[in-house]
């Protein structure tokens, strides 16, 4: 059996983590073992997962195998978008400058600020009554 050339990307967005791997094929996106549409269940976060292959024109040249943990559903999108563009770049460096251009490669770093002791939440107070 031939070994067949795989390429490996991590993404993260909020506190969602994923684990990428891309190889030749059809198109087929598995999501923790479960198929993209059934995992993600709304057509916008279809879109944005697949962005990255679109953008380049490879859309139905890839399988992508996603594990992910942490975060909601659209974070852990957001993260498998972002490991699919980094697996596409070891297999070819010559498309960083496209990805970068479609804004791929870049990490959205928000994440939720920590609450403070005598707040409520992060920054709100709790509820003053004057009488």
């Amino acid at each position: 059996m031939a070994a067949t050339q795989q390429n490996y990307g991590t993404g993260r967005r909020k506190s969602a983590v994923a684990r990428v791997w891309l190889t030749p094929g059809e198109g087929k996106v598995t999501i923790n073992g479960r198929e993209m549409k059934e995992y993600l269940g709304r057509p916008v976060l279809e879109i944005l997962v697949k962005s990255p292959l679109v953008h380049l024109e490879m859309d139905g040249r890839w399988d992508v195998k996603a594990f992910t943990k942490g975060g909601g559903i659209s974070g852990q999108a957001g993260a498998i978008r972002l490991g699919i563009s980094r697996a596409l770049l070891t297999y070819d460096e010559e498309l960083r400058k496209s990805l970068r251009a479609g804004g791929f490669l870049t990490r959205d770093s928000r994440v939720k600020e920590a609450k403070k002791y005598g707040r409520k939440k992060a920054r709100r107070g709790f509820q003053f009554v004057k009488r």
